[in-house]
Parts: C-alpha cells; structure tokens; sequence
C-alpha cells in the first residue's frame, strides 16, 4: 500500500513538474525504485552525459546498455524525435532516454531530475528507495535559441563563478551563454598577438589607463580570461548543451580598447578639458585602415578560440559625433556618397563580418546595426531595446532573438524601493512571463524569424551592491530567468497563477538546493488600527527590523502594535531565498520643500538645475568635479525632517559624482559646519534641527566622465 501511495504522489510531481503545459505524458503501471545496484549507461556520444549525470545521482556508470535498474542514455536514429527534444521513459526495472542528439539527452536527464527529491542539484545522489511513478514522457523546446547574456566587461566575473552560473543556466535547459567581453570599461579576453588588450585592458582604476568607474576608485580592479581558462570555459557548457557565444563590442563601447591603443580612435584632437584630461571617445575610427588590419588580429584568435558558428559585435549605441567631428570619416562618406553616418556603420560592420566569414563565422549583432536594413541578412539580430525593435528586426526579415529591455533586462529593478535600473522599466517575475508575442503584434511572417528568447544582465550595479557574493546577481535572475527558460521551452499559455503555484511548491525547494540566492516577493504589509500585519503567500518566514537597525531583527510572530509604522520594515526568508523590505506607505514618504540648487559647476541646458529645484530629476554638469567644487542646496525656509539624503551621482548607480568629498550643513544660511564624508558621492544626514542649507564639496579631480549628476534631495519627514 505504501508503495502504490508513493507512486500515485510521484506521478502527480511527474504531471505537474517535468514540463508543465508541454509535452506529451503518459502514465504507465508501476514504479521504478532506485537501489544500491542502480547503474547509468550511454550511448558512446552521451557518454559526457551519463558522466554527468553520475555526479548527481550518486550512480556509477556502467557500459552495459540493459540490465535491471539501469538509467539509459540512447541515441534514437528514427527521426522520430526532435532536435533536443526527448522521450523519457520510466518501467519498473530500468530507466530510458531516447534522443536524435546529444542536447535531447542532456534535456531528458534535467527532466529525470526534476522528478527527484529536491537534493538532487546538491549532488547528495537518491538514496535508495526511492520510487518514480512509471510513464514516458515526450517534450521537446519551443525555440533553438534559449539564452542568457552576462556582462562580464562592467565587473569582472571570474572563472569558477561562471562556471557556477553555467551551472544554473543548464538547470534550467538554456543552450545559448552569450558573454559580453569587451566594453568602455574592461577587455576581459587575452589576444596572444596583442596581449598589451587584456594585460592592461583587463584592469581599470590605479594607474592602468582606463578609469574607474563603478567603485572602487582607490584601487586597480578587473581580471581576464585567458584563451586557456576560456577554453576550460567552453569545454565545462559542452558538457552541458550550452554553447557560449563571445561578444566583443565594436565599433562603440570600445574605450578600454582606445585606452590602450589610442591611435584606433578618430583623427582629431579631443576635448578633454570636461574630463579633467581623460579621452573619453570610444568608438573605432571608420576611415583608419590600420584598425582593420589589428581587427583581423583581434577577431582571429576569437574565431579559433570558439566553436559557436556566430561571433557578435555589437553595434549598439555608437556616438557618431565623433565621425562627425573626423576628417577622415568625412572624406571617407564624401568618397562612398553617403549622407548619413549609420552608413559609416554599416561599412565597418560589413568589413568586420567579411572577417568572420573568411573564418567560416557569422556575425551576430545588436538592433541599431540593422537600423537602415542595409547590413547582410546572413546575420543573427539580438533586438533589445524594445518590442518595437524586436517587430522592426522580424519584419526586415533578420534571424532575430527577443529580448526587449522592458520584460528581459534582468538588470532593472524588480519595484521601486529595490536597486537596479529603470529605463526599461521596473518588473518582476509575473511581467517577464506575461510576455505575448501575439499581444505584441508578431504576424505569422515575423515569428518565422524569431529563432528565441533570451534575458540579459548587465553589471554596472553588481560591483556597487554585492561585489564579493553572489546573492545580488542570484536575486537579479531569479526567479525572472525560470520565466524566460520556460516561456523559451514551451510558451506561457498555462497563465501566471499556474506558474507561480509550481515555483512556489517546487522550484522554489529546488533553487534551494541548487544554492540559488533567489528573490522572494516582498511581504504583504497593511497597517489599521494601530497594528501592522505582514502576510506571504509562499509558506515564508517573515522577519522585521525597527529603526533602520538591521541587527535588532524580530522574527514577526503576529500583528506589531504601534503608532509609529513608518519605523518598521519586513522581509521574508525560504530556503536561500529571501525578499526585498516591504514596509507601510509611512515608511517611503517624502517631503519636498522648496529648494534652489546652484554650483561652482555648469549646468547642461538639457538637463538643468531647474530639474532639482522642481523634484523632477536629475541634472547634468557640462564638465566633470575638480577639487573644490561645489554644490549648493538651499531651502526656502529651514526644514525639519528626520532624514535628508544628497547625492551626486545617478541614486542607482555609482556613476558621475565627486569620488570623494564632504558635506557642509547650514543652519542660518551664512555659516556652515561639517557633517561628514560622502560615501560614493553621497550622504544621508539625520539633522537635530532645522536645516537651511547644504553644501557638497569636491575634494577630488574628475570622475572619469566630462559631467557630475545631482540629484533631487530625499527627505523624510520630521515623526
């Protein structure tokens, strides 16, 4: 009786888990039940996988293709099923695979362990006893193309840790790593005929040429890959249906490279008053001949370094002033009867993809490359900077990844009081996978373009937030990367709420294991009649804090009574998960007296100081902060308030500030006394009376760009 009762609740966990809302599934009478003779065997091309696979299960592999109690990796030559799709077949004496290549067989054995006990992804092996359900179960995904991009140029991400994530990727049946390796802030790839790249590239800060700017400040910060780490790279995604697709960005986001090699940049002399001396062009000159010859160099090595067929690079975001402001790039457009500087960009892709091709590559890019619809259809599209791109790239006809910013950039913040971007848009988890290609106006025409979806990281904030562990970066991507690998694998027709009820009562015990740092939604808070109720829907254990003091942590046991619950914040805890603080509306409210900002400093016309005074936004200096330099806030009358933060630079990125300086406060308005030190361009004071004014000092010179951000004072309000 038991053993038909854990049957029965096996095949329930089969029907819901192994791929709910696709494939086909059929039970059949029966168990299969591990033991201590329980043995893997492969096909000789699976044999990486059965390897693999042995980790987990805790089995041994054996060469023997039957056999009672054995799991059975084979190659089905019938064509019956489709590329990377499988049929796992579960009787009671043995355990069968059956894929036409190697990807159907590696996704075949993630569904085997989704079956399993969550302890699976730890490597702890199934201990003896346990049963499966008996049934096959035929799946195959949605998309060929099933990708995660990681930026590995803004922070630098070492070998192990990205091996790691690789780690998770296949957990989850994404094929496709795409690895961005170049960009104005780091070289991250070693170029044996050109080491001086990734020598001197790879480190920004101190005295390497390229300037810091996300942190760390004070010190030389970075790394790279070298081509034999990489290849270990490589090797360890094989294994795992994951093929990694390197990006090296051009011809913008290229300033590490002119850093290095100054002479690829445009031929005329730079403003470089703005920057306190700092050449901050990063664009490829078009018309200097000599760049193509150290591209050849360059994309060379890359093409023999990596197996992927398409090579990307870039396209994206180039300032054109600059071959606006070339005589070279003139003479060349006057030469070729061009009138539009993206044309300039198309020559040079062309040149570069010509490269790749001579090397048996594709290129792949970013949408603006395709923008004029001149550049070669043999070419792969990752449209990202909307789902107007992502139409415009399908109906010119290009191979096309979606991955528009607003419900794939897992960079952007997950609700307004949590960090991250926001030009994209602030979303979580549900509006990832609320993501319709139909809703979204893809004709028939269009989707036989789309080759498949993919989510992308950009880390500028990483180093900023966490950049010693892994919970940020874990929390950024999941569970928002679940959504993306499902929707990739088979749709999102099932609707939100069947999703969530699954990654509450399986994925999340999964990730747990798998050691994923995961985001919880935040506790719902409600505050009436003098208590404040925190609530979850996912069985967490809420956790509050009082003052702002995250060592006095309670653990919330029922309602909080007080008249204060602008004072408490709440986050929940499952596993290794773990949310956002959510508290009472109380808790966010500011005040905005009236101000008025002045500075030593120019303000841009297109982002004035008025933007500050008005609470508005931001504005922007026209030159960096040089020691000395000033920013003023004035209040109209004295404010009392409980807390007041000021900041230079954007308040979601350390970027554009003074590097170091201190903050001066006024009382009457003529003398000033100092408060303290900025802390990344920023301070937060918790003033005892009425204050009139601030001032923010630059005790630094530059900041690596030719501008300093102010932002809008943040004030709460006196209790």
């Amino acid at each position: 009786m038991k053993r038909s009762i854990l049957a029965a609740l096996l095949l329930s966990a089969l029907t819901a888990s192994a791929q709910p809302g696709g494939g086909r599934q059929t039970p059949r009478e029966g168990s299969f039940t591990f033991s201590k003779e329980t043995t893997l065997a492969a096909d000789k091309e699976l044999q990486p996988v059965a390897d693999y696979a042995a980790q987990y299960l805790g089995y041994p592999v054996e060469q023997e293709l039957s056999g009672d109690g054995c799991i059975t990796l084979v190659l089905d030559a019938k064509g019956e099923i489709p590329a990377e799709g499988y049929r796992l077949e579960i009787d009671p004496d043995h355990i069968t695979v059956r894929s036409c290549d190697y990807g159907g067989a590696f996704n075949g054995v993630q569904a085997l362990f989704r079956l399993l006990p969550p302890e699976v992804y730890a490597k702890k092996g199934v201990p003896a006893g346990t049963e499966l359900a008996c049934a096959e179960i035929e799946d195959a995904p949605r998309f060929a193309f099933r990708g995660m991009m990681l930026d590995v140029a803004r922070t630098w991400i070492d070998t192990e840790e990205v091996k790691r994530y690789i780690d998770l990727l296949a957990y989850h049946n994404i094929n496709k790593f795409h690895i961005h390796l170049t960009d104005d802030e780091g070289w991250r790839i070693e170029i044996k005929s050109h080491p001086e790249l990734a020598e001197i590239g790879g480190f920004r800060g101190g005295d390497s040429p390229v300037k810091a700017l996300y942190g760390k400040w004070n010190e030389k910060y970075g790394g790279y890959y070298t081509q034999d780490e990489m290849r270990e790279i490589i090797r360890y995604a094989a294994v795992r249906n994951i093929e990694v697709i390197p990006e090296i960005d051009l011809p913008g986001h290229s300033r590490t490279a002119g850093a290095v090699h100054p002479e690829i940049r445009c031929n005329y002399a730079p403003d470089t008053v703005a920057t306190a001396g700092y050449d901050y062009r990063n664009a490829w000159c078009v018309a200097r001949e000599e760049n193509y010859a150290l591209l050849e160099d360059i994309l060379g090595e890359i093409c023999a370094l990596f197996p992927s067929e398409y090579i990307h690079i870039g396209g994206d975001e180039v300032n054109m002033t600059q071959w606006q402001t070339c005589p070279d790039c003139q003479a060349l457009m006057r030469q070729k009867g061009m009138t539009d500087p993206h044309q300039l960009e198309d020559l040079f892709l062309e040149r570069v993809s010509d490269m790749l091709r001579r090397h048996g590559k594709r290129p792949a890019v970013w949408n603006e490359a395709v923008r004029t619809g001149a550049f070669s259809r043999d070419s792969r599209v990752h449209a990202w900077e909307s789902t107007k791109a992502c139409l415009d790239a399908t109906a010119k006809g290009y191979q096309t990844i979606v991955m528009p910013g607003e419900y794939f950039y897992f960079d952007m913040r997950q609700s307004q009081h949590e960090t991250g971007h926001t030009w994209a848009g602030v979303f979580d988890t549900e509006k990832v996978y609320s993501f319709d290609f139909e809703k979204a106006g893809f004709s028939g025409e269009q989707m036989s373009h789309v080759i498949g979806l993919q989510g992308a990281f950009w880390s500028e904030i990483y180093i900023a937030n966490h950049p010693e562990r892994p919970d940020y970066l874990d929390a950024m991507l999941f569970p928002r990367l679940c959504a993306v690998a499902r929707m990739a694998w088979n749709g999102n027709e099932e609707g939100w709420e069947t999703y969530y009820k699954e990654l509450r009562e399986q994925h999340y015990p999964r990730m747990t294991a798998m050691g994923i740092r995961y985001r919880l939604f935040p506790p719902r808070v409600t505050y009436a009649e003098g208590q404040l109720t925190a609530t979850t829907d996912d069985g967490a254990e809420i956790r509050y804090v009082r003052d702002n003091r995250p060592e006095k942590e309670e653990r919330y046991t029922g309602p909080v009574k007080t008249d204060r619950p602008q004072l408490y914040r709440f986050y929940s805890v499952l596993g290794t998960g773990r949310s956002p603080y959510a508290a009472d509306a109380s808790y966010y409210r500011m005040i905005r007296p009236a101000v008025k900002l002045t500075s030593s400093l120019p303000e841009d016309k297109k982002l004035p100081f008025s933007n500050v005074d008005t609470y508005k936004g931001y504005a922007y200096t026209t030159r960096t902060g040089r020691n000395g330099d000033w920013v003023l806030y004035t209040f109209t009358e004295p404010v009392t308030c409980r807390e007041m933060l000021l900041r230079t630079g954007y308040s979601h990125l350390p970027k554009m500030q003074f590097l170091t300086g201190y903050a001066e406060v006024s009382y009457d308005g003529r003398t000033f006394e100092r408060a303290g030190d900025l802390d990344t361009g920023a301070i937060t004071l918790h003033p005892e009376r009425p204050v009139k004014a601030v001032r923010l000092v630059c005790t630094s010179d530059g900041n690596g760009t030719p501008m300093v951000v102010i932002m809008p004072p943040e004030i709460k309000p006196a209790l």
